[in-house]
């Protein structure tokens, strides 16, 4: 019964979320939008059960002087004066929570992570463009002239001469090839989200 209920729940439940796309009724649409925010109310309460998870896998190794327990005294004390100090002053604009923590600290943090994603994203499009092929040489290429074109002492030479080239190749070949990616993305969701609902997918009950 420990997995019997939990598939049942996620079988009515995921059958009539679907649902609600196909019945245009007021009793379906009031109770989607009621399931929904049960579901608002479960997640909160899987970021509770993430704090708690991170402040006791991280104090059990800080109070063991584990290697680098120091980092993770420093995270635990972020995250309890982020905790406190947003539930005390709220997410109003103009408190020191919004302006001073997540204006001038979390955004300069985030940003400077993403920065350095620059030099993975370099190394990965140089294995990638290795010209070994007509199809790798036309994408190399390609590649070539929209990073050029976007370096302003390049864009304005480039917009003289061919003004439409790299808006052309950003409006038209990519967003194909974006769209199929999105489509297949799609499908591969759909096809998680039926066997979940079916049952065939059941490591959420934590086994294989």
């Amino acid at each position: 019964m420990r997995r019997e209920i939990p598939i049942a729940i996620t079988f009515i439940f995921g059958i009539f979320m679907i649902l609600q796309y196909f019945v245009q009724h007021p009793v379906v649409s009031f109770l989607a939008s009621r399931f929904q925010r049960w579901a608002i109310i479960v997640l909160s309460f899987a970021y509770v059960l993430g704090v708690s998870n991170i402040l006791r896998v991280n104090g059990s190794k800080i109070l063991r002087r584990e290697k680098d327990w120091g980092y993770k005294l420093v995270l635990v004390l972020a995250l309890l004066a982020t905790l406190v100090i947003g539930l005390v002053q709220g997410l109003s604009k103009g408190t020191f929570f919004i302006d001073r923590i997540y204006m001038k600290m979390y955004m300069p943090m985030m940003a400077t992570m993403y920065a350095s994603l620059a030099f993975f994203i370099a190394s990965a499009a140089f294995r990638s463009f290795r010209i070994r092929t007509w199809q790798t040489g036309f994408l190399a290429v390609t590649a070539l002239i929209v990073m050029v074109g976007r370096i302003p002492l390049v864009y304005n030479f480039v917009w003289t001469r061919y003004p439409d080239l790299v808006e052309w190749i950003m409006n038209v070949p990519n967003v194909v090839a974006y769209r199929a990616i999105l489509i297949g993305a799609a499908l591969g969701a759909i096809a998680t989200g039926l066997r979940v609902i079916f049952g065939i997918e059941r490591s959420y009950l934590g086994g294989e």
